[in-house]
């Protein structure tokens, strides 16, 4: 009998990685597929229904659903799955990027619920990363330890109003030592999580040596308490029309706001460091989860174009047009994409996240866009409905367009790619010669000319 989990990728994707499941990560992977089934998947709607409609309330209230699934998960072990022990050995789960990929793309069938449920969503899985491996002994026991318990919630305070924030050496929010104090004055925006009441750190990068030659260096994270006074939370910004209540994505002012300055993570300068270790692993986890949300979108196109109630002009969906063409098209694509994601997770685990940046960026840019298109035709087969609130399918539209731009722009990613690929030229150079040269050698032995 095939695993359960071919249910929620494939038998030849499983078939690929399953020799590389330790037999934990097996045990593991099989309690997340029932908790998913038995647990999450039931109660999405209630949770939804559970969220008030009056805006002021929408930004106080926490699912009570989302906290009993919480503690569910605590129990059953299946808590942090995302923080790799080969990595982060203190405070880290024995699985690897590999092993949790597969899982993260299981948990978006249950939608943003999916992550939250067992402690792995964002921004609070970049930002315990960066507290692993960055933080102090002081700041990890007051921040990470709470974070880590799923106690509190943070936000990731580095993009900018105004400023073209994609090049992160833009920032212009000052921070600067006062003393033993740290003061900082700027203005973000989307800044994911911090309308949440359960959310106590902002990590706010900013310019704490603008003069710096090295224009790298010019950047410092600092540990901000979210009641620090100077905070001000200017409204929740919208996407695509959502607010994403509780958690939103804020604007917010940081005027002169004060904090020890033993707030400052890992040291003077160090910004750009912080922010290469926390954004890599972050953008496959979103991939991840991208190449789920668009198998559960291909299911319910199946579902929708076999659906007898569905017929039109007498005939089945799938009997029409290219229905036919868009499912295989979709699974052809699902499975490129998957193994992008499975080849960047093992980088990562061979080589960390800077080792892997390649196949981090090929990924980046590939996988929503893919995610997108197979989305875009399960809505069409489901016609008004599909971008109508009775239905997943226009917020996760929403969501996978947003990652066309969130931790780095696909403009980015594929400048970065294509420059990468162009450091090769002088290796191929030097081979084509020598190719070259041999194949002279040979023309000589044979006293022939070439025809080419």
């Amino acid at each position: 009998m095939a695993h359960p989990v071919v249910n929620y990728t494939s038998e030849s994707s499983w078939a690929m990685v399953e020799d590389k499941f330790s037999p934990f990560a097996k045990e593991t992977l099989a309690k997340l597929i029932k908790f998913l089934e038995e647990e999450i998947l039931p109660s999405t709607k209630v949770a939804h229904a559970q969220l008030p409609n009056e805006p002021e309330l929408r930004w106080k209230t926490v699912n009570p659903v989302i906290t009993e699934l919480k503690e569910k998960a605590k129990k059953l072990g299946l808590w942090n799955l995302f923080l790799s022990k080969a990595h982060y050995p203190k405070h880290g789960v024995p699985l690897t990027n590999l092993e949790y990929g597969v899982m993260a793309e299981i948990l978006a069938f249950g939608g943003h619920m999916g992550s939250e449920a067992v402690n792995c969503s964002a921004p609070d899985t970049g930002n315990m990363e960066v507290l692993a491996k960055y933080g102090n002994e002081a700041q990890q026991k007051k921040w990470l330890e709470p974070l880590l318990n799923g106690e509190i919630r943070s936000a990731f305070a580095m993009t900018e109003k105004g400023v073209a924030s994609s090049d992160a050496k833009n920032i212009r929010t000052s921070i600067r030592l006062e003393g033993d104090e740290i003061v900082i004055n700027g203005h973000k925006w989307y800044i994911s999580g911090a309308g949440d009441p359960r959310c106590k750190v902002h990590l706010v990068m900013g310019k704490s040596d603008p003069n710096n030659k090295n224009a790298y260096n010019q950047q410092s994270v600092v540990l901000v308490p979210a009641d620090a006074p100077g905070i001000k939370i200017i409204r929740p910004m919208h996407v695509f029309g959502y607010d994403d209540a509780p958690e939103g994505h804020c604007e917010i002012i940081y005027d002169n706001v004060r904090v020890p300055a033993t707030n400052l993570v890992l040291g003077w300068g160090k910004g750009f460091e912080i922010i290469q270790g926390r954004l890599g692993p972050g953008r496959i986890h979103h991939c991840m989860r991208s190449v789920g949300v668009a198998q559960a979108s291909l299911n319910l196109l199946l579902q929708r174009v076999t659906d007898p109630n569905r017929k039109t002009f007498g005939k089945f969906l799938y009997e029409h047009g290219t229905v036919v063409a868009d499912i295989a098209k979709s699974r052809a694509e699902i499975e490129s994409a998957r193994l992008l994601v499975y080849s960047a997770a093992l980088q990562i685990d061979k080589f960390m996240a800077k080792g892997a940046l390649k196949e981090i960026g090929i990924a980046k840019f590939v996988v929503p866009s893919m995610a997108l298109a197979v989305v875009d035709r399960t809505i069409q087969s489901f016609g008004a409905e599909g971008v109508s609130q009775d239905q997943e399918l226009a917020r996760r539209w929403a969501n996978l367009r947003t990652l066309r731009i969130a931790d780095g722009p696909d403009a980015v990613h594929i400048q970065q790619v294509g420059q990468r690929e162009l450091k090769r030229v002088p290796y191929l150079a030097q081979k084509t010669k020598e190719l070259e040269k041999r194949e002279q050698a040979w023309f000589k032995k044979y006293n022939v000319k070439t025809h080419l």
